[in-house]
Formats: C-alpha cells, sequence, structure tokens
C-alpha cells in the first residue's frame, strides 16, 4: 500500500473513532436528561419541591399556569427559558457546547412529557427530597460531563463574571436565593426547604458524576532529599513523581521540588514515606479536578 492509501486509511479510522466517541457522547447525554426527567416528573413535582436555576423557574412557571393557557408546560418553559441563553452561549463559548445543551435540554423537555401520566414514586417529601435530588443531580452531571448544560443561569454567570467581581458559584447562589424565596411564596416555607435541601443534594451529585469516584489528591514535596523521597516513593508506592526545579523565597537558593499524584486512600501512606525519609520535608497536598494517563490508571489497577 503506498503512502498516500495508507493516510487515507488512517483518516478513515479517525472519523470512524470520532463518530463513535461522538455517538456515545450524545447517547449519554439522553441518558442524562433521561434521569433528569424522571427526577422532577416523579419524585419532586408530585411533592411541590423544585430546583434551582433555569428548571426551578420553569417548574415555578408552570405550576402558577396550572393548565390555564395551553402548552405553557414545563416541556415548553425549560426550551423557551434557556434558549436567550443558548445564543449568548454560541456566540462566546462555542457551537459544540451549545448544541449538546440544546440537544439535552429538548430530550429533558421531550421525556418529562411522556411521564405526566405515570405514578410518583413516592409522596413523602423527606424521601422525594433526597432521592429526587440524587437522581437530579446524577441526570445533570452526565450531561455536563459529556458537554453540555441544561441550566443557562451558568452561560450568564460565565459571561458576567469576567466583568462583575464574583465567582461563578457566587452568582448561582445569588440567583437561585431569589428563586427559593419565591418558591417559598408559591408552595409554602417548607416546601422551600425541602427544595433547598434537593438543590444541595442535587449540587454535590454533580460534583461526584463529573469528577468520577475515584478521588485522587497532588502533593507537591519540598525536600533537601528529594532523590531519596522521590526512589522511596516510587519503590513502596509505586507511583512515579516528576522533578520540578524551584527557588526558595528567603534563602534564594535552587530546590528540587517533587510533584506526584495519589488516590485519597494512599495519601495517610505518602506521608509516612516522606516523613520517614525526611522529618522536615514540606508537603502540600490539593484536590484534583480530574486525572487521566495510561500510567496512572495502571497503578491503580
Amino acid at each position: 500500500m503506498n503512502q498516500e492509501g495508507g493516510a487515507k486509511v488512517i483518516m478513515k479510522q479517525h472519523k470512524k473513532e470520532k463518530l463513535s466517541h461522538l455517538l456515545i457522547r450524545y447517547l449519554l447525554i439522553i441518558v442524562g436528561a433521561g434521569l433528569a426527567a424522571v427526577a422532577i416528573e416523579l419524585f419532586l413535582v408530585p411533592n411541590d419541591i423544585i430546583d434551582g436555576g433555569v428548571i426551578g423557574v420553569s417548574l415555578i412557571l408552570s405550576h402558577l399556569n396550572a393548565g390555564s393557557i395551553p402548552f405553557v408546560n414545563f416541556a415548553t418553559l425549560v426550551i423557551i427559558i434557556n434558549l436567550p441563553f443558548m445564543y449568548y452561549g454560541y456566540k462566546y463559548i462555542g457551537k459544540t457546547f451549545v448544541f449538546s445543551s440544546i440537544f439535552g435540554i429538548v430530550c429533558l423537555a421531550v421525556i418529562e412529557s411522556q411521564l405526566h401520566h405515570v405514578e410518583a414514586f413516592t409522596t413523602q417529601p423527606i424521601l422525594a427530597t433526597v432521592f429526587g435530588g440524587l437522581i437530579l443531580g446524577a441526570g445533570v452531571g452526565l450531561v455536563i460531563r459529556n458537554g453540555g448544560t441544561m441550566d443557562g443561569t451558568e452561560i450568564l454567570g460565565i459571561l458576567l463574571t469576567k466583568k462583575l467581581p464574583f465567582s461563578l458559584g457566587e452568582f448561582v447562589m445569588f440567583v437561585n436565593i431569589f428563586i427559593f424565596i419565591w418558591a417559598g411564596f408559591v408552595y409554602g416555607p417548607e416546601q422551600a426547604m425541602y427544595s433547598v435541601m434537593a438543590y444541595y443534594i442535587a449540587f454535590k451529585t454533580i460534583d461526584t458524576v463529573i469528577q468520577g469516584l475515584d478521588e485522587t489528591k497532588a502533593v507537591i514535596i519540598v525536600s533537601d532529599h528529594y532523590a531519596d523521597v522521590s526512589d522511596t516513593i516510587l519503590d513502596r508506592l509505586g507511583r512515579g513523581t516528576t522533578k520540578l526545579k524551584g527557588k526558595g523565597g528567603y534563602t534564594d537558593e535552587d530546590k528540587e521540588v517533587i510533584y506526584a499524584v495519589v488516590t485519597r486512600l494512599e495519601v495517610t501512606k505518602l506521608k509516612a514515606i516522606v516523613h520517614e525519609v525526611d522529618p522536615k520535608a514540606f508537603i502540600t497536598i490539593m484536590n484534583t479536578q480530574e486525572t487521566k494517563g495510561a500510567q496512572f490508571k495502571s497503578a491503580i489497577h
């Protein structure tokens, strides 16, 4: 086979791989939207509990309408309210993100509309809060992990926090405070408190889904015995290290800084190893958002 023919085969294989990844990603978005729809329609709505953001606003408005105006329901509202945010997302964030988000929102609306006649799983508010929050968080987390979102307020937050002295989390919290106060007037104070609980559970579940269950820690070690420390970590923990060049801020002396990534279960052992080799070593341990790499995975398994 000539080089040109070989190149064409490689390109075709690459395209097929990209297509397969794309299909899997959109399939997972459908699953995520389906979980969110189940949580909303079969747990939260029957118990007058809402979520934050656009989903929460859509639930309140559809409750207030209560069928008075045809087609003004959750499915329609969640699409319409999200549209302006999607426009700005397309303009300032990117079309891939927006297409994934619109796909997820439409799937949420369609699946939720098909669950109207399905009986609620529970009418106990506390059970609906806990399990509704967990399932909703798992669904939204899947959508976010696969490149989309179902809440346009986060898009607005990303854009506004570039110009305002607030973080994205602070902006979203600020918006949700007003949504839950509004829910207190519409549903009553108890249901508003259940809604805050459901939102918190969903928020924590989203973090778990996005970051994964295999929580890892990034470790920075400053030691005069860096070679011994690095070799001992590799020998006794099975973790490779990276040596970085540093300079002491007080002494202005050159320093070797050791960087390593371990699982949370290995942190205690790592600290014991380092202090055994060098009791004066300086250790900083940080949470990591995500860790990828064949070497790290093979070390875990």
